[in-house]
């Protein structure tokens, strides 16, 4: 076990200990918070009341569990050096020739990116303004702006985003919205949610389609795409909690379509460790569930900062385009 893991008491499960543990959170409604990977092994589930304790601090609707201070008033410096755009083009090929084989129609691939900043983890995490923050001391932070799935009553939503622009691009929504590629992108993405929601709830629909969020960073705005899917679960779901979001991993919107298939691309394209970037982290209140897919996202590798992104491969994808929305991503939401 990582002696950053040990030192804070943070347990790691594996998926089918961690698909036991929530169902049992689950059925004795008792409130607690979690980090699953992109794999699906070596999760964080920990009771609510020792998370902070353990250095899991979360920032997120119906949870602020950590006390750390201000940021401090210095403006932040941040600087991005990204993998070279060979090692990047020898990746996107093979995604594109798995697509034209018909193995798979949509491919989320990311990579890792070094990063320098005069702020540590603790400090983007306070000054950070997302929807969906979370900070384990030493070793993460993610700043999501991407509900994965809110369980309220007996319905369940999901609000995969897929589709980003250059927000001071001139008619950038107009753009957005009308690009065949973002477009396909996105029916896609909507078409495996709606599939993965009908395993588990029933009556399942898109309740928005194709809306736009308008996202700040320090280095200027972004507009992203994204669509609202509900459902409705059957009244024994607590006690199969556990259950419920597994069955949903690892989610649509960043790993692709057929998704068996595409993951085993992906783990062939990308050759290196997702880890908990694009897993999933969230909390139950004992009756409520509300979670983020963990994007925007950067971790400690020794003495250095690793950003790790990526996007949406599809038939139409042209290299260049999605390098550089590769890199685009590699913000923090500090002004």
């Amino acid at each position: 076990m990582n002696s950053i893991f040990e030192a804070m008491k943070l347990q790691r499960y594996s998926r089918d200990e961690s698909i036991r543990l929530i169902n049992q959170f689950g059925r004795t409604r008792s409130p607690f918070v979690f980090l699953i990977s992109f794999s699906g092994e070596g999760n964080i589930v920990v009771p609510e009341n020792e998370a902070a304790r353990g250095g899991f601090n979360l920032d997120m609707p119906g949870l602020v569990n950590y006390k750390l201070g201000t940021v401090p008033g210095e403006a932040i410096s941040f600087t991005k050096l990204p993998v070279n755009r060979d090692r990047y083009s020898k990746a996107f090929s093979l995604v594109k020739d798995q697509i034209l084989y018909g193995n798979s129609f949509l491919l989320n691939l990311t990579f890792p990116t070094r990063v320098k900043s005069n702020y540590s983890l603790e400090q983007i995490f306070r000054g950070s303004k997302a929807p969906f923050k979370l900070y384990l001391e030493n070793e993460l932070v993610v700043f999501s702006p991407e509900r994965f799935v809110r369980i309220e009553g007996n319905t369940i939503t999901s609000n995969p985003m897929k589709g980003t622009i250059d927000a001071n691009i001139p008619g950038a929504q107009a753009r957005l919205i009308s690009d065949e590629k973002e477009d396909a992108e996105h029916n896609t993405i909507v078409d495996l949610i709606r599939n993965d929601l009908s395993i588990i709830a029933s009556g399942v629909k898109v309740e928005r389609f194709k809306y736009i969020d308008r996202i700040r960073t320090h280095q200027g705005e972004l507009l992203q795409m994204s669509s609202e899917i509900s459902g409705v679960l059957p009244n024994d779901f607590h006690s199969r909690l556990g259950t419920v979001l597994f069955s949903l991993l690892p989610a649509g919107s960043i790993s692709g379509a057929p998704k068996k298939r595409t993951v085993e691309i992906i783990r062939k394209a990308e050759a290196y460790e997702r880890g908990y970037y694009t897993g999933i982290f969230g909390h139950w209140d004992g009756s409520r569930l509300d979670s983020a897919v963990a994007i925007r996202y950067i971790e400690k590798d020794g003495d250095k900062l690793i950003f790790k992104s990526g996007g949406g491969i599809t038939f139409q994808s042209s290299c260049e385009h999605e390098y550089d929305e590769m890199v685009n991503k590699v913000y923090v939401p500090i002004y």
